[in-house]
């Protein structure tokens, strides 16, 4: 039996061990250890992996029983749904997930950009509980960004957003917009109520650097990660970003967030792939409706050029889990290319009415009405949640709640145009959060501000042609 080794890579200046994986045909594995990112267990982040003393176990294991039920345990996730709710109830110290849970999500940079980003938090008085940067501020996405110095994106997730912008507008007023006069009430009005729930400040200077960072409610980031309700900020974390500053409850539900869009990138999927095309789609999910792909406000290369210059990063992030997916096998491969390593994904109906069943519950709401038209059925007539308690193969404490597909689920999973129809659901849930967000940038950002943005963003456009057209 041929197999393929992806060998794990060591950076001496980091220190980080990337996980080694065995591709054989037939069976994927996952060995060794992944060595969490140096500097990640401080005060405001960390793994799991922290000693208890014997009365810590007692105070958390109540909360560690029922936590019990809705996370990860050695390689078995909770299917069912899971409001933001029950997790901000349920989930609040990393010592109630197993150990090294969600690793893959902590993606390494260079040490010194590493620092200087965990250094520009501390430049905030108002309290900054979850944090990440993106984009190509931070991770290369080709030559064309190379020529310039891009503004680092920053996301800062946070508590109570009318008392963090009331502490940010009284120590940085320049920060923003004439929206400042009207009070902290009106720009949290603003961030929650319009858009993706996201307040954005471009071109602010600090730290030695230019940066555009955007403020979130916790409880808003958490429903889209688990419910796509907009795929804004769900849909950058589908990409590999810096976590800045941790938090485990959005560790979980971004957990949860990366399995559901395996599954989408599945279903859009043909039964034969590659890894590069299924990191292809997975990146191309978020930006599917989004209007800045339609007009000369974005890179039309944007996809490719994230996908093909962070591999490692793709992979690091999302091997583990489809690791444990069972309906993803390897067909081929040779060692160390990712673009030739093919893919088989199990098409029986009854497998991916499952994965129908599992995805996140205001996307699939979508699913489900269009396809009530469609086949001519109420999915009500069928038990479209069946809630079956299943003993993980690894766990040691109970069952593991999974969400199987009803008949219905079956129906949507074997319909000719599932493809087309599951791009439909993507484009309908992201367009409009996507444009009203866009919208009110005009208003957050102010004039010169914006122009500015929209200026960078048609020299993106340009350059993005310019490039694809010398390729050809």
């Amino acid at each position: 039996m041929s197999s393929l080794i992806l060998k794990s890579t060591r950076s001496a200046a980091r220190g980080v061990a990337m996980p080694r994986v065995l591709l054989t045909e037939g069976k994927r594995f996952m060995t060794g250890s992944v060595t969490p990112d140096p500097g990640s267990q401080s005060r405001f982040t960390g793994f799991a992996s922290v000693s208890r003393s014997p009365t810590d176990t007692q105070k958390s294991s109540s909360s560690a029983n029922n936590a019990s039920r809705i996370v990860w345990t050695d390689g078995s996730f909770v299917e069912g749904d899971v409001s933001h709710e029950k997790l901000a109830r349920e989930i609040t110290m990393f010592s109630q997930l197993p150990e090294n849970f969600g690793v893959n999500q902590h993606i390494p940079i260079d040490n010194e950009m590493k620092e200087r980003l965990r250094s520009t938090l501390w430049k905030f008085k108002a309290p900054i509980r979850f944090a990440f940067a993106y984009g190509s501020g931070v991770f290369s996405q080709g030559r064309s960004y190379q020529k310039s110095k891009p503004q680092v994106d920053l996301i800062f997730g946070v508590t109570h957003t009318q008392h963090w912008h009331s502490l940010n507008i009284t120590q940085y007023p320049d920060h923003y917009s004439f929206l400042r006069r009207l009070g902290s009430g009106a720009v949290s009005y603003v961030q929650d109520n319009l858009g993706a729930g996201v307040y954005f400040n471009p071109y602010v200077e600090i730290n030695g650097m230019t940066v555009k960072y955007g403020v979130v409610s916790v409880d808003t980031l958490c429903r889209d990660l688990l419910s796509w309700d907009t795929l804004y900020l769900s849909g950058r974390l589908h990409k590999p970003v810096k976590i800045l500053r941790d938090d485990p409850r959005i560790r979980l539900a971004n957990q949860r967030n990366l399995f559901s869009v395996i599954r989408t990138a599945l279903l859009l999927l043909p039964e034969k792939f590659t890894e590069q095309e299924l990191y292809h789609t997975i990146a191309s999910i978020s930006y599917m409706g989004d209007p800045r792909m339609n007009v000369a406000a974005e890179n039309p290369n944007k996809v490719k050029n994230i996908v093909d210059n962070q591999k490692q990063h793709f992979h690091r992030l999302y091997a583990p889990l489809t690791d444990t997916l069972p309906n993803i096998q390897i067909a081929s491969g040779y060692d160390g290319v990712s673009e030739t390593v093919k893919l088989v994904q199990d098409m029986d109906p009854v497998r991916r009415g499952n994965m129908v069943a599992r995805l996140p519950c205001s996307f699939r709401k979508k699913l489900y009405a269009r396809y009530t038209t469609v086949l001519g059925v109420d999915p009500s007539q069928y038990s479209t949640m069946q809630e079956v308690s299943k003993p993980s193969s690894d766990a040691s404490e109970g069952a593991i709640n999974r969400t199987e597909g009803s008949k219905f689920d079956q129906l949507v999973a074997e319909h000719p145009d599932l493809r087309a129809e599951v791009a439909r659901a993507i484009r309908h849930t992201v367009s409009w959060p996507s444009s009203v967000q866009s919208v009110k940038g005009l208003a957050t950002a102010g004039l010169s501000k914006s122009v500015k943005y929209l200026g960078e963003k048609f020299s993106k456009w340009r350059a993005g042609k310019q490039s694809a057209s010398e390729e050809l």
